[in-house]
């Protein structure tokens, strides 16, 4: 059984709208679908024309709106390949979303926040030093849910002759265009007493780590799973990773502000299925594996072997992180926001007390 277990001190993922797990789709008997017409509340429209004094046109043009309840917005979110959003799509291949919801992956977190910049998306997966640079942009980003912190599966990986972080100086280092491989790379730096000014910043999307590394394009990429496992076993050795930086690497789910209460069904569908999800995950880790394997196209030992790396916190923990006189994860935006402005990735301090909103969370029950 996998346990999740949150830290006290907190330890990137236009896009392509896959389904990779199987669904149900509708079919003959499935009523509107099979080309059955709809028919509205019988209840509310007898009554209706019980009043007979109301001309027949005008009675159904004024009760047979009313017969149907106004469908839930659409709530299109935006993930990339990375297995601390992967919940999400273990959530809809179980039956656990309805058509409110729908995912949409991208190729990459570059593209996720590009979606949501651009309205494509409404929600977004993203890794919580890119909420800092939204809200500097007059995004309005809501944090909902707290989806994981990573705790080792964020790593620099270099050739295999390279022994340690200090070889790299001179090197050219892959790096994908993102608040996240930016930090990763100057807090690993930091540790090792370099700056980025030692090292040869190549930009790279994370498809392209592979292929770049074994071209020899590359002497080293700030990389995350699954591309980290593979290239593991495909012989690079790990230099650095999120565990020596606790609690720094967080991935959060943001919600436009305006929508988090106006599409407050939509949005508490999907918090409701996340939870129901990590649920099963903890309950059926190796049938989830298995699932969950076939999108990340490793095989499920390696699945496991990720979810070592990651802490994802249950509905407790998040009600601590997101609500509250204090919330927990203020604290530590505003410490990624000083090193992010330190380090010249953020143009100036941004407050966060307004980032984090507990309404959908504690709509829920416990």
């Amino acid at each position: 059984m996998i346990r999740f277990v949150w830290l006290d001190s907190f330890g990137p993922r236009g896009g392509l709208d896959r389904e990779p797990f199987p669904t149900r789709r509708r079919g003959v008997g499935d009523g509107l679908a099979a080309g059955f017409p709809h028919r509205p509340n019988r209840a509310r429209c007898s009554a209706a024309i019980a009043l007979g004094r109301v001309p027949a046109l005008f009675l159904v043009l004024l009760t047979c709106g009313g017969c149907t309840p106004e469908p839930t917005p659409v709530l299109r979110v935006g993930t990339n390949v990375w297995p601390g959003y992967e919940p999400l799509y273990l959530a809809r291949h179980l039956g656990y979303f309805n058509s409110a919801v729908r995912l949409v992956e991208y190729s990459s977190a570059t593209q996720v926040i590009s979606a949501y910049r651009n309205g494509a998306i409404e929600a977004a997966a993203l890794t919580l030093d890119e909420l800092p640079l939204l809200a500097q942009h007059g995004q309005d980003p809501r944090v909902v849910l707290v989806m994981d912190v990573s705790h080792g599966v964020d790593a620099i990986l270099g050739r295999s002759g390279l022994r340690s972080l200090s070889d790299l100086k001179g090197r050219r280092v892959g790096v994908e265009g993102t608040a996240t491989g930016a930090y990763l790379l100057s807090r690993a730096l930091e540790t090792n007493d370099l700056t980025r000014a030692d090292v040869v910043i190549v930009p790279l999307q994370v498809d392209e780590h592979e292929r770049a590394f074994k071209e020899g394009r590359v002497d080293a990429v700030v990389t995350f799973e699954p591309v980290r496992s593979k290239m593991l076993a495909a012989g690079a050795r790990e230099l650095f990773n999120s565990a020596q930086i606790p609690g720094e690497i967080v991935d959060v789910l943001v919600v436009r502000g305006e929508l988090s209460e106006r599409n407050r069904r939509a949005v508490d569908t999907l918090l409701r299925g996340w939870f129901r999800a990590l649920e099963y995950l903890g309950q059926h880790p190796r049938e989830a594996a298995a699932l969950i394997a076939k999108r990340m196209q490793i095989n499920p030992d390696q699945v496991l072997v990720s979810y070592q790396g990651l802490r994802l916190p249950s509905q407790a923990d998040n009600r601590t992180l997101l609500a509250g006189n204090s919330p927990q994860l203020i604290p530590v935006v505003q410490r990624l926001a000083a090193v992010m402005t330190d380090q010249k990735l953020l143009q100036r301090p941004v407050d966060p007390t307004g980032l984090p909103d507990p309404r959908p969370l504690l709509r829920l029950t416990p």
